[in-house]
């Protein structure tokens, strides 16, 4: 645990020197940027309705995206000029490093997730929104397109270790990210497409329902947790054989 805490702190003190905190504004800005030119919901429940337009490029198309490049970010330095082989050569283990790369992605994608809630405030306090907030339905969606964004850093961050290349992962990652709307009504494919799972998790149920939005929300947490653990694992077990 504490040479986990100690590398943590180490690939913290990376991140804070490079430009990659400058991503995490881009999703939410632009979110709020639809959310103030909308006004289709002005006669119907306002907030929930600029959740909606807000969380649908949020969430169908940047937050896969930034997934994608959090984690190729992370491994950027290592696989430039040996930078594994000087790292691996520290009395650290492969299992702590792999998880410290992982919480940074994760952490990462939490401070997004924030500034999409903040973005959000600003857009109804600009609008003059009257309505009590529905903190319930927003703290859900956000912290559950969170959790359903985990598996694909999971999957992303080993594609990211296998792949000497910064460019690969992200256009691995653009070509399965495109598709999230068509695959999104699939209700045979949406749930089990990591890509489309932040999206669905993120967005309320449009009335009636259609595609994958009918798919009960336990199934949903199933599968997400079994992708998880899947490329986790995978990843991970990669990782330790990996000959550097």
């Amino acid at each position: 645990m504490k040479t986990w805490i100690n590398v943590l702190r180490s690939e913290w003190l990376k991140m804070r020197k490079s430009n990659i905190w400058l991503l995490v504004f881009v999703s939410p800005l632009l979110a709020s940027l639809i959310g103030i030119g909308e006004s289709s919901g002005e006669a119907g429940p306002q907030w929930e309705y600029t959740y909606a337009m807000m969380s649908m490029l949020h969430a169908m198309l940047f937050l896969p995206l930034l997934t994608g490049v959090f984690a190729a970010f992370v491994c950027r330095y290592e696989h430039a000029g040996g930078g594994w082989k000087q790292l691996l050569a520290l009395p650290v283990s492969r299992t702590s490093l792999y998880m410290a790369k992982f919480t940074i992605v994760l952490a990462l994608l939490a401070v997004t997730q924030l500034l999409f809630v903040a973005g959000l405030l600003i857009v109804g306090k600009i609008k003059g929104f009257e309505a009590a907030i529905p903190w319930e339905l927003i703290l859900r969606g956000v912290f559950g397109g969170w959790v359903a964004a985990v598996p694909l850093a999971a999957l992303q961050l080993a594609v990211s270790v296998a792949w000497a290349s910064f460019a690969a992962p992200l256009a691995l990652n653009v070509i399965f990210t495109l598709p999230n709307m068509l695959v999104a009504q699939s209700e045979q494919y949406g749930p089990y497409y990591p890509w489309a799972q932040p999206m669905l998790s993120m967005l309320l149920p449009p009335e009636g329902g259609f595609g994958a939005f009918n798919v009960p929300l336990e199934t949903l947490v199933f599968v997400i947790a079994g992708s998880f653990a899947l490329f986790f694992a995978a990843g991970l077990s990669y990782f330790i054989r990996k000959e550097i």
